[in-house]
């Protein structure tokens, strides 16, 4: 779905909440696969019996991936992501977690450079069937500004 957002319509303190997932033992082989990060961690259920967590992992990345297309839902073809910063696992995830984000829009600056466009910063936190934030970050776009439109 698409719809225009421009830069002065973004409210700070403004949030939204996405469906959840379910992380799957085949969400993490898969991952496994692509990335080439086969660590035992995320592999060997024997293995991660000895460990702190007592069971495997998914990968920081497959959960980051996951929760970022969760964020997806429109297309703003307006707004353009510019990175992310302050990537956190802050708790692990495990097989059938189900993780849901809450994104929030922490602030707006100019963009000395571009003065025709503007930065948002989402931060996102995503959030387990506990309600534990397994990871946090922050999503920064770069958005077209109405004004200048008109």
């Amino acid at each position: 779905m698409e719809k225009i957002i421009y830069y002065e319509e973004y409210e700070v303190g403004s949030t939204r909440k996405t469906i959840g997932r379910t992380i799957t033992e085949t969400d993490i082989v898969m991952h496994a696969g692509q990335t080439g990060d086969f660590f035992p961690q995320h592999m060997d259920a024997e293995f991660c019996k000895n460990t702190s967590f007592g069971q495997r992992i998914a990968h920081g990345t497959l959960v980051f991936s996951v929760a970022v297309g969760m964020t997806a839902s429109l297309v703003n073809p307006v707004a353009f992501s510019y990175g992310y910063d302050r990537l956190r696992f802050v708790k692990p995830v495990f097989i059938d977690d189900t993780i849901h984000v809450v994104v929030t829009i922490k602030e707006k600056r100019e963009d000395k450079k571009h003065p025709d466009r503007g930065f948002v910063v989402e931060k996102l936190d995503v959030i387990n069937q506990k309600g534990e934030t397994v990871l946090a970050c922050e999503h920064i776009l770069s958005c077209e500004k109405k004004k200048n439109k008109e």
